[in-house]
């Protein structure tokens, strides 16, 4: 048994992202795309394929990449490394409750693909672990970096740190919290020097996700071959007063 599909029935690919930029270093403009299928009556997108046209002789490249599917898929050209040749920063939203994001970067100089950055290498890179302290206080410890983080979270109302911690300010449990994956890579030219720096966004997440203690901030930039950690801050959530 087998179903007869008309030519009509075939699901094509069509245009969710453009961007049109010099991306080869031939100093004419490319057209940049994301292509993909669209799922019939929901705004989730599947097969999310990278397509660069050649503004000089118009072929086409096209780069797949190992997590293509998920929503609002962006592009953002720029210059990450110092070439003054736009590179290609592809963003796309997961769709999962943590808010996780999918980010690749590509230089295409000389009409050559090249990963500048994949978001799975940053994750299995940047690890943490997140450990909560006697007196109302988390220790968040960067394993890369070796650096050690303390958050207060004794403003966070008695509610709930009596079920972490008796009335003396000792913890009841062992408790471990985590870092989600990355969530958000903005470009920032911290320096005004035309080239563009990246901040990466983690969130920091007590005994459940929802249960948000701050966020992990990672500004990398581009040294020789990659990316390289150039600093790191440890944002956290205010109290009403």
């Amino acid at each position: 048994m087998y179903n007869n599909y008309s030519r009509d029935n075939i699901i094509k690919p069509t245009i969710v992202a453009y961007a049109s930029g010099d991306v080869n270093g031939d100093r004419i403009p490319d057209n940049v795309y994301l292509t993909g299928i669209k799922t019939y009556g929901s705004q989730f997108i599947e097969k999310i394929t990278l397509e660069i046209q050649n503004g000089m002789t118009g072929e086409f490249t096209n780069i797949t990449f190992s997590d293509n599917n998920g929503y609002d898929p962006k592009i953002l050209l720029g210059d990450f490394t110092g070439n003054h040749v736009d590179d290609i920063l592809i963003g796309i939203n997961s769709g999962g409750s943590g808010g996780i994001m999918y980010y690749y970067i590509y230089s295409f100089i000389n009409n050559k693909v090249q990963v500048l950055l994949d978001f799975n290498e940053y994750n299995d890179l940047y690890k943490y672990d997140v450990i909560y302290k006697d007196n109302y206080k988390v220790e968040v410890i960067s394993k890369t970096n070796k650096q050690k983080y303390i958050i207060d979270i004794s403003n966070r109302g008695i509610d709930y740190l009596s079920e972490i911690y008796y009335a003396n300010g000792k913890l009841k449990v062992p408790i471990n919290g985590f870092v989600n994956p990355i969530s958000g890579l903005y470009p920032v030219d911290f320096d005004s020097n035309g080239v563009y720096e990246l901040l990466a966004y983690q969130k920091i997440a007590g005994r459940y996700n929802a249960d948000a203690l701050g966020y992990v901030l990672n500004t990398l930039k581009w040294e020789i071959s990659k990316f390289d950690l150039y600093n790191q801050n440890i944002a956290i959530f205010g109290a009403q007063i």
